[in-house]
């Protein structure tokens, strides 16, 4: 339903690659931005996996039967790990978070009403992507570890309207723990 929203969307709206945060000339901002968040949520998240989690007594064995770790690293190193990126932040991020905050600036609230509303929307655009079916199915217990996630890519995208960054943040993530559980877990 988001990327037929999405779809509509696109064919609505005049300049849709502004409006995501999109454009060519922002590419350096989202590198400088995404690059760092991606590193530091990719070791945190690692950490949380291998040392918290198996202390509080959870299984996670189980990743090495999910579809990423079952298809060869050549694939998804960097090829599917971006794609999949590139694919989630223009729905979460770009469309759902960006359609949101598009609202709130209707609505006629002051800035301190704004703050709030986007605050809420960056808090409800992460539970949605945390609680996504493909999610919950595939990550089991830990696809709570994507509300942080989430809070933190939109956080950019609000501060920044910077899609590369969210993009950027989340493939650079994605690729340290994988790379990282894929090493531990073998």
């Amino acid at each position: 339903m988001g990327y037929l929203g999405l779809a509509i969307w696109l064919r609505r709206n005049t300049h849709p690659g502004e409006r995501l945060g999109l454009t060519l000339s922002q590419l350096p901002v989202g590198l400088r931005w995404g690059t760092p968040a991606g590193i530091v949520l990719g070791l945190a998240n690692a950490a949380v996996i291998l040392g918290v989690v198996p202390l509080l007594g959870s299984d996670i064995q189980f990743l090495r039967q999910t579809p990423h770790a079952r298809l060869p690293v050549a694939v998804m190193l960097p090829w599917a790990i971006v794609a999949i990126a590139v694919a989630i932040e223009l729905n979460f991020r770009g469309f759902l978070l960006g359609r949101l905050c598009a609202l709130s600036e209707k609505s006629g609230v002051g800035a301190a009403g704004r703050i709030v509303s986007r605050g809420v929307a960056i808090g409800l655009v992460s539970l949605v992507f945390s609680f996504d079916p493909f999610m919950v199915a595939t990550f089991k217990h830990l696809h709570w570890i994507a509300i942080w996630d989430g809070l933190v890519w939109g956080t950019l995208w609000v501060r920044l309207k910077n899609l590369y960054a969210t993009i950027v943040a989340h493939a650079v993530e994605v690729m340290i723990v994988y790379t990282i559980l894929k090493i531990v877990l073998s």
